[in-house]
């Protein structure tokens, strides 16, 4: 698993992730692992992801492949470009549909935090979009990354960033599904 962390600060945003991935108890350090990051870049914003590492994969093929790159303006606009995003991952990556569970609605299998020039953002693995007006953590140290958040958002010397930072850093240093170094990415709001 993974932590990742989405920031709004006065008029900044920030995203930020760990690079370590999991496989088991095997672990792959960003010093083995040259595509680790767990950001991207998607038009005027950033997209991070826990989940598969395949999702990285899905992620920046699909959203690479698209005529008109996403604005991420509001929940419905994001929430319409997710289900167009959920029904490439099944026809286009295979996405297994059959899951062991009750929900009543199908799982894209990973979740994801935004970043854009309108806000930041949180997509669930069923496509429930939030909009946050502080901060949003998810992945298997987001317990610690949002006690952090927490504890520290109302610091004046701490902008988004130093804020996203030191979440991942939090949740590193107590969850042994995530690890350093942090990969964080700004986007000035309007």
């Amino acid at each position: 698993m993974s932590t990742i962390v989405v920031v709004r600060k006065g008029a900044q945003g920030a995203i930020a992730a760990d690079t370590l991935t999991k496989w088991g108890s095997q672990k792959e350090s960003a010093a083995y692992v040259a595509n680790h990051q767990k950001v991207m870049s998607v038009g005027k914003g950033f997209v991070a992801y826990c989940g598969p590492s395949s999702a990285r994969h899905m992620l920046k093929n699909y959203f690479g492949s698209l005529k008109t790159t996403p604005k991420f303006t509001d929940p419905e606009d994001i929430f319409a470009t997710w289900l167009l995003l959920h029904h490439a991952c099944k026809e286009r990556y295979f996405l297994n549909p059959n899951e062991d569970t009750s929900d009543s609605v199908e799982s894209t299998r990973f979740d994801t935090l935004i970043a854009s020039p309108h806000g930041i953002f949180g997509v669930g693995s069923h496509r429930l979009v939030q909009e946050f007006t502080r901060f949003y953590a998810y992945g298997s140290g987001m317990e610690y990354a949002m006690g952090a958040l927490w504890a520290l958002y109302d610091d004046p010397a701490l902008d988004a960033e130093a804020l996203a930072t030191k979440a991942i850093e939090a949740a590193a240093e107590f969850n042994d599904a995530t690890g350093l170094p942090v990969i964080c990415h700004t986007v000035r709001l309007v």
